[in-house]
């Protein structure tokens, strides 16, 4: 037997025992599996995650953390995680997490809303979710900026980020404010919605924004004017009385409305987000059309009740003008007048309402044409124009009584446009002056004639009621009763007399019968008066030379 060396001997039992310790047991493949399916499991859990985002809103009504989903066309894509209130407890901010097959969405224009049971202007809304629950909507945007971070609205948005249309933005008074979702229509027809609605405090005026579907907004021009609608627009000014419905939807929530004053031209399309200045009715941005004028001031010495701002400057009918203000600088110093204290009126000359183009107007020129006409006698007056109303309005006329009567002045900078005394002053100084006329007659001579006069119509009237009286008396005398007695016997009497002398009466025939006795006898005396007509002497003595006559015999008479 062979010895084996102590070295040697020591590396074979090296060798052998790193041997069984390479070869492992099976038993331990099972827990390297699993731990490598679990690793697999958490790295593809955190891929199918999707990205994290922070939304902020107002209120957290009907949001609920786990449950409350988010959504794009009816498609679940998200869900809220947690739901907190912001460190300075301004706002509430949401978690929530956001599938990755819609992480593309999360861009900046991207816009998140509260979709819950709503009853509006447009009817009710949201009605799935009164078992559902509220949820969020997720309208995505068009930009390449990813966003993590937004600002959840409580009403849905007017229009999508990217639908064709324009936006632009208005400008106004406060009174002229408009609340967000107020239709935009044209003539009638709504064509758009207002989506933003802020108070600038600095300014102390309200910016819209609003959205023009297309393809309405090419209707938008530079020259195009917008104004507020409140459905139902009734007045009673020098002009008469307007009514005036716009649609049902205006009349409930109001509106804005637009379009191009018929003065002037269409105009160019106008660009996205162009700003326009909302005026607070039409003729409101009628007016406004008219931005060059000459201004005037009117010292009007009657009283001014009744004549309003934006009242019609008119000379012969003919609108050239309108009233700025009433009244306009009342405590500026006047000019020396012998008259009493004048209410100072400031008025407008628009010569842009005779059809003028704007760049041919020339407002020197027309300003020396006015100076020219007050020398030849035009004079401005207040005068009835709506006599239910007492409205009035400034009339412009020329008068040649005042030619050469004009002399300029000024008040508070503005030249002073000469006037007359209007209607109602004209008939007051002519009842003053009437009453002065009387006041200046000699009323003694007149009454003394007067009461004269009613001496003699008394007397007269005397005289009438004695008459009165006597012949009362003669009517009541029983003889003169009787007369009527009287008079119908003898009218009786005297028919019976005109009925004897009828044609078969006897007498009538005894006085037919002498009648023709006597008509023969004339006949027969007839030669008897021939010849003594030719011989006055033949009664003496006979004639020889006459022959003797001839009878006759008689004609025989017609029975009557």
């Amino acid at each position: 037997m062979t010895d084996t060396p102590p070295d040697a001997a020591s590396d074979t039992e090296h060798r052998a025992r790193t041997t069984r310790q390479a070869r492992l047991s099976p038993i331990w493949i099972v827990p390297i599996v699993a731990l490598l399916i679990g690793a697999w499991l958490v790295y593809d859990s955190y891929l199918s995650r999707g990205p994290m985002i922070t939304l902020t809103m107002e209120s957290a009504d009907g949001i609920e953390a786990g449950n409350t989903l988010i959504k794009t066309r009816n498609v679940e894509i998200g869900q809220v995680e947690s739901v907190d209130l912001a460190d300075d407890l301004s706002q509430v901010v949401i978690t929530a997490r956001i599938k990755p097959e819609a992480a593309s969405m999360l861009v900046e224009d991207s816009t998140f809303w509260v979709v819950k049971p709503r009853i509006g202007r447009e009817g009710i809304s949201g009605l799935n979710t009164v078992l559902s629950g509220a949820y969020l909507q997720l309208e995505p945007g068009q930009s390449d900026e990813e966003a993590s971070r937004f600002t959840v609205s409580e009403q849905p948005p007017v229009a999508p980020p990217g639908a064709e249309g324009l936006r632009i933005n208005l400008l106004s008074e406060v009174d002229n404010s408009l609340s967000v979702g107020d239709p935009v229509t044209y003539q009638g027809y709504t064509v758009g919605r207002v989506e933003e609605a802020e108070f600038d405090v600095e300014t102390r005026r309200m910016h819209h924004r609003i959205f023009i579907e297309s393809p309405y907004h090419r209707l938008v021009t530079d020259n195009t004017r917008f104004w507020g609608s409140s459905g139902v627009d009734l007045r009673l000014d020098s002009e008469g009385v307007r009514v005036q419905l716009d649609s049902l939807e205006t009349m409930v929530s109001g509106g804005v409305t637009f379009g191009v004053p018929e003065d002037l031209p269409r105009g160019t399309a106008a660009d996205p987000d162009s700003t326009f200045t909302l005026y607070a009715d039409e003729d409101s941005a009628r007016e406004g059309t008219f931005d060059r004028y000459l201004e005037y001031v009117m010292l009007i010495e009657d009283t001014v009740r009744g004549l309003s701002r934006g009242a019609p400057v008119e000379f012969r009918g003919v609108r050239i003008g309108t009233v700025a203000s009433v009244p306009w600088n009342f405590t500026s110093s006047q000019p020396e007048r012998d008259s009493r204290l004048a209410i100072p009126v400031l008025i407008r000359i628009e010569p842009q309402r005779l059809g003028i183009d704007d760049q041919t107007l020339d407002l020197d020129e027309w300003q020396q044409r006015f100076e020219r006409l007050f020398e030849r006698g035009m004079r401005a007056s207040l005068k009835s124009g709506n006599l239910l109303t007492g409205a009035l309005f400034v009339d412009l006329s020329l008068d040649p009584e005042r030619r050469d009567t004009y002399t300029p002045e000024t008040f508070a900078e503005r030249d002073v446009f000469p006037t007359t005394s209007g209607g109602l002053a004209q008939i007051q100084g002519q009842i003053t002056a009437l009453l002065e006329k009387l006041n200046d007659l000699e009323l003694a001579p007149i009454l003394d004639g007067l009461e004269h006069n009613l001496a003699t119509s008394e007397a007269t009237l005397q005289q009438v009621r004695k008459l009165t009286s006597s012949v009362q008396s003669l009517l009541d005398d029983p003889e003169t009763r009787a007369l009527p007695g009287e008079l119908n016997r003898t009218l009786s009497a005297l028919r019976d007399t005109l009925e004897g002398v009828s044609p078969g009466a006897p007498a009538y025939r005894d006085i037919t019968e002498t009648l023709d006795q006597l008509e023969r006898l004339l006949r027969d005396l007839q030669p008897t008066a021939r010849q003594l007509g030719d011989n006055p002497g033949a009664l003496l003595f006979d004639s020889l030379d006459a022959d003797d006559p001839v009878p006759r015999a008689p004609t025989p008479r017609s029975s009557p």
